[in-house]
């Protein structure tokens, strides 16, 4: 066998350029296969940081017009309000329902005015809870106490340079919210999420003060009282909230969501855009097997008086067709090994790129099954597009082959 792999490799680089040629097919299609599914893992990790969907027993609950362009709720005719918060935390399913506020306003420091989202932090035992759930901790400074009224926690951009300021914000300064000054208290962690990152954190009544919220709420984060009780408690609040806004099934003006449904919309979405990439792929790789089947019948064609010598001297049948087999695996195998690397490294851009857009820290995900399995497939690829040529050399005629 050793034999046969030195043979094989010595002929394909004998053939240079027209070897690379044949593997253009095989390589692409592995590239797009490697490259795609490392950035899968890559882009639900991001979309689950985006989301914040990190506890498992907590349900959000949002008025409609949660698509409409703005924070949560803010396109509802029927918004949320505080008797629905009230109302749910009754419920026999539900722990704590924690209201929120998250509202678009205008930010000034330094002479320079931005846009951006204010967030809402509850009082009493639910500020603790609140923290847990977003996983707040201070990179400077401290958290938001009950009692701080005009005082703020920013986003982990705050505090950087270039990052929502050229200036970078310190603790104990002073910003401008709606043309009212607070105090910065604290520049929280990165949590990786563009959405965390780059908001406004203050006590949920300066907060509805400042933007004339009365008794209207955006977000609901409603903890159950246990895992296994979500489906029920997803259903009591529908079926609740219904009652109260007075709806039918199937006409509801509020969503219920889990983390678990969000994030299975987002990998229906994610598992699209792969089979669409993977059919693209396998168009590719055929193309690529039909590129070695082409190369490997010209080879033959090329070597007949090689062939001729070759069972002059006693070789038979069979050792001519796995040398010419062995040729057509190697083809497919090294077309894999470039596909490999090839996706490997626009796995790791690609990474490098999300993460550079949402400042997160999402580490590239390489699956040593799936490599194995590229690997293996190319090979196999490349053996059966083989297959037909290497019959043909072996079913030569060797007195025909050294006179031709």
């Amino acid at each position: 066998m050793k034999d046969y792999l030195v043979l094989a490799i010595k002929n394909l680089r004998h053939r240079g350029i027209r070897s690379w040629l044949t593997l253009l097919g095989i390589f692409i299609g592995i590239t797009a296969v490697v490259s795609l599914m490392s950035l899968g893992a890559g882009l639900q990790a991001a979309v689950s940081a985006q989301f914040g969907i990190s506890a498992t027993e907590i349900i959000t609950v949002q008025a409609g017009g949660v698509n409409a362009f703005g924070p949560p709720g803010s396109g509802a005719v029927n918004k949320l309000t505080i008797a629905d918060s009230d109302a749910i935390e009754k419920l026999s399913s539900v722990d704590v329902s924690i209201p929120r506020i998250i509202s678009s306003g205008k930010l000034e420091y330094d002479d320079t005015l931005v846009f951006g989202m204010s967030a809402s932090i509850p009082s009493g035992n639910k500020r603790k809870l609140s923290y847990e759930v977003l996983e707040s901790e201070v990179e400077t400074g401290r958290l938001l106490k009950d009692g701080d009224v005009n005082k703020v926690m920013l986003g982990y951009n705050f505090g950087l340079v270039d990052g929502v300021f050229e200036k970078p914000v310190v603790v104990g300064k002073t910003v401008l919210i709606q043309d009212e000054k607070f105090i910065v208290v604290g520049i929280l962690e990165k949590s990786g999420s563009a959405i965390f990152d780059n908001a406004v954190m203050m006590n949920y009544i300066p907060l509805r003060d400042l933007f004339d919220y009365g008794d209207d709420l955006d977000v609901l984060a409603v903890k159950v009282r246990g895992e296994d009780s979500m489906d029920r408690a997803k259903e009591d609040i529908e079926k609740l909230l219904r009652k109260r806004r007075n709806v039918d099934v199937g006409e509801e003006d509020f969503e219920v969501s889990t983390p678990e449904a969000m994030m299975e919309t987002v990998n229906s979405v994610l598992g699209g855009v792969q089979a669409f990439i993977v059919i693209i792929a396998s168009i590719s790789i055929l193309v690529g097997a039909l590129g070695i089947v082409n190369t490997m019948t010209t080879s033959v064609l090329e070597r007949r008086k090689e062939i001729g010598i070759m069972k002059a001297i006693g070789g038979t049948n069979w050792q001519v067709f796995l040398q010419f087999f062995f040729e057509s695996g190697l083809l497919g195998l090294v077309g894999g090994i470039v596909g490999v690397i090839l996706g490997t490294l626009i796995g790791f851009f690609g990474i490098a790129g999300i993460n550079n857009f949402i400042g997160g820290d999402i580490g590239l995900v390489i699956d040593p099954i799936l490599i194995g399995g590229a690997l293996l497939g190319s090979f196999v690829i490349g053996s059966l597009a083989g297959i037909v040529p290497a019959m043909s050399a072996a079913k030569q005629n060797p007195v025909e082959a050294l006179r031709g």
